[in-house]
């Protein structure tokens, strides 16, 4: 009988030993649950559920927007300018709730793998516990004791009672941890469940960011047009297109002049320039060829007169990437009344490319970029009355046909 109970406790021991290496190897521990994991938890749960109450209020009311700005209708300039700088707004707004989107995209993935590992140590932990209990059950109230005087002298009945008490205290650790990693898995839930409700709101976040920037720029769209076809108006609307163009050729020029200074020391200084090698362009806009608008002269439906244009519309939705057509030096990257967000490329032997209109722009004054790489998005700012790119050639100061560089 002494052999059998002493078989038997050698047994509980190295089962106790080896469930203990299991629980230390792949999960988390009786301390680390205790001061880390749950409270980490509970505070990962209340930052969700900050970040869905902030988010509501970080979008957008186009309606209010749309009514602060309507005093400054009478002066159109001023109006788009003010217009532009909240469509900029929104578009970042977009821009970081995208960002929000993958970010939880991983988190949740990271989550959901921490619930599973809970769940996997959970079932380790009942199955250990059951057979534990099963075999308390089998031995009875009788086996401590047996155990404890079947020593054979006062030091192995010690040594026995020591080694009683571990498994006892053991026993209490591995119910204090099931517990725990069940406290864990509930609040994993729970931040799992927070975590995918924040997700989708943001999701919808951006679906109302979008239709607030599209109600916005179909009321530019409609302001224009209001304003340029009234005939009170027809004169003033006239003088505003004039002015535009000599305000766009006025930035065009001033910057191939200040190029073509720095080119001048360049060239003193090491002969070193950039030289176009007589490549076809790349198509500036993804995904999207038509042509809502050519390039050359035209008469103009509202305004009575004949309209000279500049380069290429290419119509696509707002935030369609725009390429470089070709590399080259960014010389501008700014906003202007007339082109809204533009980008001026130099590449070499005077020749030029803009991009007019953008949503956002992704490259600086200065900045080298390649052909195909992106530098902006499609947009509707400045004198424009819908999404698209205007896309511009100049060769030797003057505007010419992009249809001779460019291939669809």
């Amino acid at each position: 009988m002494k052999k059998k109970i002493a078989a038997l406790l050698t047994v509980v021991l190295v089962a106790a030993l080896l469930i203990n290496n299991f629980s230390s190897s792949s999960a988390t521990s009786y301390s680390s649950i205790t001061s880390d994991s749950i409270r980490k938890k509970e505070e990962e749960i209340k930052k969700a559920e900050e970040e869905r109450k902030a988010l509501q209020n970080s979008l957008t009311n186009a309606q209010n927007i749309k009514k602060q700005l309507e005093a400054e209708k009478k002066d159109l300039k001023n109006y788009i300018a003010q217009l532009d700088m909240k469509l900029q707004e929104i578009q970042d707004n977009i821009t970081r709730l995208n960002e929000q989107i993958a970010q939880k995209e991983i988190d949740i993935a990271r989550t959901q793998e921490e619930l599973a590992r809970a769940r996997e140590i959970e079932a380790a932990q009942y199955d250990a516990m059951v057979h534990r209990i099963q075999y308390i059950y089998e031995q009875g109230d009788a086996t401590y004791w047996e155990v404890i005087f079947s020593g054979e002298s006062v030091a192995d009945i010690l040594t026995k009672m020591v080694y009683m008490e571990r498994i006892a205290a053991y026993d209490k650790e591995q119910l204090n941890e099931f517990i725990l990693n069940r406290q864990l898995i509930e609040l994993t839930e729970q931040q799992l469940l927070e975590e995918m409700a924040l997700l989708e709101e943001t999701r919808e976040g951006v679906l109302a960011e979008e239709a607030a920037m599209e109600e916005l720029i179909q009321a530019k769209q409609q302001t224009i047009r209001e304003y340029e076809s009234n005939i009170a108006n027809k004169d003033q609307a006239i003088k505003d297109y004039e002015a535009d163009i000599r305000e766009r050729n006025e930035i065009v020029q001033a910057l191939e002049a200040a190029i073509a200074e720095e080119k001048k020391k360049i060239l003193e200084a090491n002969g070193s320039l950039l030289s176009y090698d007589g490549g076809k362009f790349k198509w500036p806009v993804a995904s999207y060829t038509r042509i809502s608008s050519e390039f050359g002269t035209r008469p103009d439906p509202i305004l009575g007169i004949d309209k000279f244009h500049s380069g290429i519309d290419l119509a696509a939705p707002n935030g369609t990437a725009i390429f470089a057509a070709y590399d080259g030096k960014v010389v501008a990257a700014s906003y202007s009344n007339s082109m809204g967000n533009y980008i001026m490329i130099d590449h070499g032997d005077s020749l030029y490319t803009i991009y007019m209109h953008a949503s956002k722009l992704y490259v600086k004054t200065g900045d080298i970029v390649v052909r195909g790489e992106t530098i902006a998005a499609v947009g509707s700012t400045g004198r424009s009355t819908g999404p698209h790119l205007h896309f511009s050639v100049r060769l030797n100061g003057e505007y010419v046909s992009p249809w001779n560089y460019l291939s669809k």
